[in-house]
């Protein structure tokens, strides 16, 4: 579904080149639930952009779905990421001048979906989180909970391959971040590849996969200590 091999994504001024992610492979197989977790700094959101095709890479191949992604112009990529990929952002990110209906509405019509179509996944979408009563409302008047469904809803309703969630409860309270979590597994189990970055353990820890990234790279938790150590080895000898 998923897989990116001694992958990398430079920085580049005048005076500095920063790796963002450096040799990177990962590979999330159909139908995985699989949880990111690391530091902040360490290069989660920079994989998750890359992974969702809002962001090109320096080196290295990235395949989704089988299609080697560096082949693709803008236009191919726009198509795949509207057609194959689901965004949840920690920040819901719904637009505050339409209704619930409006906001799942809005990628649908980027696909040219005929009218009728649109409202039978518009409102099958709201129904399975649970909001269908609220597709006239305003993001306003939901909570931060319900914003996040309508979130959810919005990507289900384009019947994504791949779900990528970005911290999809950081602004939720403890109750309404089980639920949102309760909502995604529904969705694993009902077929969806899902790649979830949190700094939650308890949301990783339900995923069905843990992968860690430290400074750009994937490693073995077990390993992370000595890890940490050869990284600053590296840095000394690099400088020296």
């Amino acid at each position: 579904m998923l897989t990116m091999t001694h992958l990398s994504k430079v920085y580049r001024t005048e005076m500095v080149e920063t790796y963002a992610l450096r040799e990177f492979n990962i590979d999330v197989k159909e139908g995985e639930f699989v949880a990111v977790t690391g530091p902040s700094g360490s290069g989660k959101t920079t994989f998750l952009t890359i992974a969702g095709l809002l962001e090109t890479f320096s080196g290295g191949t990235y395949h989704l779905d089988g299609i080697e992604v560096s082949q693709l112009d803008d236009n191919a990529r726009s198509k795949i990421r509207n057609e194959k990929i689901g965004f949840i952002f920690q920040a819901f990110n719904l637009i505050p001048d339409l209704n619930v209906f409006d906001n799942v509405d809005v990628p649908l019509r980027y696909r040219g979906m005929k009218s009728d179509e649109r409202r039978r996944r518009i409102m099958e979408s709201l129904e399975r989180v649970g909001l269908a009563a609220r597709a006239k409302h305003y993001p306003a008047e939901l909570s931060g909970g319900q914003q996040q469904r309508v979130a959810i809803a919005r990507a289900l309703a384009g019947s994504p391959r791949l779900l990528l969630a970005d911290e999809p409860t950081g602004n939720l309270d403890t109750q309404m971040a089980r639920g949102v979590l309760e909502l995604l597994e529904d969705i694993h189990r009902g077929g969806a590849t899902i790649v979830m970055v949190t700094h939650d353990p308890e949301l990783a820890a339900r995923a069905q996969r843990n992968v860690h990234i430290i400074d750009g790279q994937v490693v073995d938790i077990a390993e992370e200590p000595r890890f940490r150590a050869h990284a600053a080895l590296a840095a000394v000898a690099q400088h020296a």
